[in-house]
């Protein structure tokens, strides 16, 4: 009995012995097939927040999209304000235009009735004028009835002038006062008046031969040398 009981306890050691590698093996197993889940869940997670991360990406990009879809209409809207206000800049521009050519015509109006009232004064100034002519008329036939004045015959004679005098007043014998104006005459084509002293003469080249070498001469002085080449 006692070698029956030792028989059957090794048997249950070999059983137990054999059992114990299977439960192992069962338990890695399991642990095997833990982690892998649990890294399943983790990547499933991971590529969930990925998923989630890409949706707030597009969300963002399509919020982005309509607040410039929302600028360009209000740019637009801003246009049509702006193409509005121009027909409105427009039409003050053609009032304005309208008002200036109301005032041109209330100008012209106005020189037209200046000129009306210009043409009436040319009137009464013709008949002023008029008057006073016979006035001129009758003073002058009166002053020429009682005074007849006869010119100085040493004045009208005929003077000849020297050589010198000639290159101003020409060789032919002319009177006194011819000889006066054709000399003035020179004097003002010259333009040998004194700008500062209008009496003064400031002779050229001709005159200096005339006045004795003098460069300038007042007007009586003037008389006086000329006198000398007059023969």
């Amino acid at each position: 009995m006692a070698v029956k009981k030792k028989a059957k306890k090794r048997v249950t050691k070999k059983k137990v012995a054999r059992k114990k590698p299977a439960a192992k093996k069962k338990v890695a197993k399991k642990k095997t097939t833990a982690r892998k889940t649990v890294k399943r869940k983790v990547a499933k997670k991971k590529t969930a927040k990925k998923k989630v991360a890409k949706k707030k990406v597009a969300k963002k990009k399509v919020a982005k999209k309509k607040v410039a879809k929302k600028k360009v209409a209000k740019k637009k809207t801003a246009k049509r304000k702006v193409a509005k206000k121009k027909p409105a800049k427009r039409k003050v521009a053609k009032k304005k235009t309208a008002k200036r050519k109301v005032a041109k015509k209330k100008t012209a109006k106005r020189k037209v009735a200046k000129k009306k009232t210009a043409r009436k004064k040319p009137a009464r100034k013709a008949a002023t004028r008029k008057t006073a002519r016979r006035k001129m008329t009758t003073t002058k036939k009166t002053a020429k009835k009682k005074t007849t004045r006869k010119p100085n015959a040493a004045f009208m004679r005929p003077v000849q002038p020297d050589e010198l005098l000639a290159e101003i007043v020409g060789g032919k014998p002319i009177p006194r006062t011819e000889i006066t104006k054709k000399l003035w005459l020179y004097i003002k084509k010259n333009n040998l008046q004194d700008e500062v002293n209008r009496r003064n003469i400031n002779a050229d080249a001709a005159l200096k031969k005339v006045f004795g070498g003098k460069k300038t001469v007042n007007m009586f002085e003037m008389t006086k040398l000329v006198s000398k080449h007059i023969k």
